[in-house]
């Protein structure tokens, strides 16, 4: 190499680096896993144009021959005074039962602008008689009390405006007494004594052990009165208890102080004890539901507060404010935290999710933290009308109604280069050729997009993409001594016929989970062939199929859901019945019901009847399970299966679900957009689970069709779908946009050379460079495994490794080209038509032939700038 090619390999090297720094920082930071915060870390923006580079901006790849669109943001138009609108009361309903019993109110007015505002103390309260008289009830701060049974209206009044709760008392003259149940166990959760690191470890503390979170308290009572006799708990006593000394650190706890003496808590274990710690497991009503109040909050940034209040509702009909004996959390506590008593206040701009959890039960509300009013201008984005004039305007109004809420003005739309590259590389997995370009761009067709969109639908390359998917998700691989290749290979195949046909995915489900028959014959029922354990399968399918993780009720109730070790082994006893036998050819087996096996509850041994998550036990006698919860799986009226489904489909075209991650939906971990997130999974059920249906409406809005070109409002906004977040390319699809690219494609293990990487049947076959990239090998169901994060080993690889300059000499495009009579400057467009859908800049033009200069060798200077692009950002993010 002489020293001219030498230098000029080194500027481009320097240029590359750029590129590895930018691909060490994530796009955008994931959530913890118990910590469902918007993401704020900075993502990954386009390119800038760099000398020699290829790093122009994807917004500034506009040239003068696109079509015109719309690329300005939407117009401003005058903000109106904000002014109050709307009063609640809540609870809407107040009912006192027993001596004692008292109930928080709030209220909370709502501005036009739809920020609240909590107005408790305020407003203006009046007890209005109905039965029994006002004179009844007392409210004193907020509390409602009653020192006899009645009727009456608690009634709010607060800038002209006004609302009311209905109050009632019954019984209120018998006193109930504490209840083990209900009382104790809960402030031992409040109070953290039993948690994982504390007293509910398995092993315990300090040599006291209770069960996790309460999931056997039946044990827990044992351990309270039977063990150390006369000093845990002091019946003459009370005071002298170690659960009363220790709590409030009057004598040494490792855990410190946990209550304060004389506080209502305090007391409840104090007047147990004094009792005789009487448990009363045996016939206390169980919890039915719990409710937050407000269910939602607005309110502008800097320490604005919100109240809470948690209502607990009995399987006896009765109701009580268990907001003393409630765990409060917050995903994001910068912009909303919550205190011990429900109070929360915002800080830095952004969302929250406030949750309470009492019992089993975990719910939660809302919490949007805002700028100043004068921050912010509304805008006319038009958002209500898809560019290509189809049905898709559900999903541009939930996104600016969250826009507009969030006071976070969208971008405007993208320019057709962009559409083209980024629409074809997520519906088919490949890059527009230089001729569709062309073609686009000079189509004058206001629907020329949605016209586009049709097309692609129908190309191979969408049925490969989402017949990976779901391979992904239903670990679709060969298994030492249960899969092998063959019955492998058949699986792959029968789930590419599924998408390809366009087979609705409720069928398709069904038929998967109650497979009978041969591996051979029935290709599907390798699905029970993969993980033989009944456990693990009833996990897998939650998982999989519902974006419920099941996987910590095996041990104990799930601390931030709704699922309890009954829940999760209920479930389970749907997959207890499955046979299997070998064939004689040894690479088959037979999947049949053997009408036979029970999951059993590991504390007490109990046979669990199955039952499905959070609904009924149906009747499976004569039956096999698998179908009868395959049924209830795809059923239309099942709240989990469809909207998991879209979310998927969502994150496929966005890079983050509006559930994120998407496997892990649950009330601590809730929809950045609700309405949107609820709606999406209703019009899968109406297009009758029609993939491509619901893959034309996302395409067809705005919201996909943003520019990626961020503002101020949106700059550090991951969640609300504001402007087009760049993504890097999955594995597969960017090794076969590589090999497109350069005309070379990389033969795959079991594949002739020619095939996609997006075709590979087997999770564990593959090679370094998908290995590299995050291609999953289908080990678990989790989400996590598809990694399209950016990292600093990838494009060490693109740089370093041979794979990009041998497919660059494999395929011979640029001596091609020069032989064709092409020059540089022609050859270099072609190299950005054929990458990067689009033409080089005047500057980028420039830089390039300053680089080349007189250099004798040209063509091994232009496979030096072709080298270059492949390793731009902006080729291997979507954007």
């Amino acid at each position: 190499m002489n020293a001219r090619t030498s230098l000029r390999r080194a500027i481009v090297l320097t240029a590359a680096i750029a590129t590895a720094e930018f691909a060490a920082t994530p796009a955008a930071a994931q959530p913890e896993e118990n910590s469902p915060a918007t993401p704020q870390a900075a993502e990954a923006e386009p390119a800038r144009a760099e000398p020699a580079a290829a790093e122009a901006s994807a917004a500034d790849a506009a040239t003068p021959d696109a079509a015109a669109v719309e690329t300005a943001a939407p117009t401003a138009t005058a903000p109106e005074e904000p002014r109050f609108v709307s009063l609640a009361v809540y609870p809407p309903r107040l009912a006192l039962s027993h001596a004692g019993d008292a109930r928080r109110v709030i209220a909370v007015a709502t501005r036009s602008d739809g920020v609240t505002r909590d107005v408790t103390a305020d407003a203006t309260w009046q007890l209005e008689s109905t039965e029994g008289g006002a004179d009844a009830f007392s409210l004193d701060a907020g509390r409602l009390r009653a020192s006899r049974d009645g009727r009456a209206g608690v009634r709010a009044a607060f800038a002209g405006l006004s609302a009311q709760a209905e109050a009632t008392a019954a019984g209120v003259d018998a006193y109930r007494g504490v209840s083990y149940r209900h009382d104790v166990i809960p402030i031992f959760l409040r109070a953290g004594c039993n948690s994982g690191g504390c007293h509910g470890s398995s092993r315990g503390k300090d040599g006291f052990r209770l069960s996790l979170f309460g999931f056997d308290p039946a044990s827990d009572h044992h351990r309270l009165t039977r063990e150390l006799v006369g000093r845990r708990l002091n019946y003459s006593l009370p005071e002298e208890s170690l659960l009363l000394t220790k709590a409030t650190a009057s004598a040494p706890h490792t855990g410190g102080k946990r209550l304060e003496r004389g506080d209502d808590a305090y007391n409840r274990l104090r007047e147990w004890i004094e009792a005789g710690a009487p448990n009363d497991l045996a016939g206390a009503t169980a919890v039915e539901s719990v409710r937050l109040y407000p269910p939602a909050a607005a309110m502008e940034s800097g320490g604005q507060a919100q109240r809470f209040v948690v209502v607990a509702t009995y399987s006896d009909g009765s109701t009580r404010d268990v907001t003393d004996l409630s765990v409060f959390l917050s995903s994001n506590e910068a912009s909303a935290a919550i205190d011990q008593h429900g109070v929360a206040r915002t800080g830095l701009r952004g969302e929250a999710f406030v949750m309470a959890r009492f019992d089993t039960h975990t719910v939660g509300s809302q919490v949007l933290s805002l700028p100043a009013a004068g921050a912010y201008t509304p805008t006319e984005d038009a958002s209500d009308v898809a560019p290509g004039g189809g049905a898709s305007g559900y999903i541009d109004r939930l996104v600016s109604k969250k826009l507009r809420t969030m006071r976070i003005t969208p971008s405007g739309l993208c320019t057709d280069e962009q559409f083209l590259r980024r629409v074809t590389i997520d519906i088919a997995g490949e890059l527009p050729t230089p001729a569709e370009r062309r073609a686009f761009l000079a189509d004058p067709a206001p629907d020329k997009r949605a016209r586009k969109i049709d097309e692609l639908l129908a190309r191979p390359g969408f049925a490969s993409i989402w017949a990976k998917k779901w391979a992904d998700l239903l670990l679709v691989r060969t298994q030492n001594n249960r899969v092998d290749y063959k019955p492998m290979h058949l699986y792959a195949t029968w789930l590419r016929q599924q998408v390809q046909s366009g087979r609705p995915l409720d069928e398709m489900i069904r038929d998967l989970l109650s497979a009978t028959g041969s591996t051979f014959d029935t290709p599907q029922t390798n699905f029970y062939q993969i993980e033989p354990d009944a456990k693990k399968t009833a996990e897998n399918v939650a998982q999989s199929l519902l974006g419920l993780r099941l996987q910590c009720a095996q041990c104990h109730n799930h601390p931030f859901d709704r699922w309890t070790m009954d829940d999760y082994y209920a479930f389970t006893s749907f997959f207890t019945q499955i046979g299997r036998k070998r064939a004689d050819d040894y690479r088959e087996w037979y999947v049949f019901n053997r009408g036979g096996g029970e999951a059993r509850h590991p504390v007490g041994n109990r046979v669990m009847k199955p039952k499905f998550l959070g609904g009924e036990e149906p009747d499976t006698a004569g039956r096999d399970r698998r179908a009868v919860v395959a049924e209830w799986i795809t059923s239309a009226d099942n709240p989990y299966f469809a909207p998991s489904v879209a979310n998927r489909v969502w994150a496929h075209f966005f890079g983050v679900g509006v559930v994120e991650p998407v496997d892990d939906i649950r009330i601590s971990n809730p929809p950045s957009n609700p309405e949107l997130f609820d709606t999406l999974g209703r019009q899968l059920v109406e297009y009758g689970y029609d993939l491509r249906q619901l893959v034309r409406d996302i395409c067809n809005s705005r919201a996909y069709q943003r520019s990626p070109e961020p503002n101020a409002t949106n700059r550090d906004d991951a969640r609300n779908f504001a402007r087009m977040a760049p993504r890097r390319l999955p594995a597969a699809t960017l090794l076969d946009c590589l090999g497109q690219a350069t005309g070379a494609p990389e033969k795959l293990p079991g594949l002739p050379r020619g095939a996609k990487a997006t075709e590979i049947a087997d999770g564990r076959a593959g090679n370094f460079f998908l290995s590299t990239f995050g291609k999953p090998s289908r080990e678990t169901v989790c989400a996590c495994e598809s990694d399209a994060s950016p990292t600093l080993s990838q494009a060490l690889h693109l740089i370093n490794g041979g794979m990009t300059n041998d497919a660059i000499a494999r395929g011979g495009l640029v001596r091609k080209w020069l032989g064709e009579g092409k020059t540089p400057a022609e050859v270099i467009d072609a190299i950005y038509a054929r990458c990067l859908t689009r033409s080089p800049t005047p500057q980028e033009h420039a830089d390039y032939a300053a680089l080349i200069g007189d250099d004798q060798d040209t063509a091994h200077a232009l496979e030096d700038i072709f080298w270059a692009v492949l390793n731009s950002r902006e080729f291997y993010f979507n954007h």
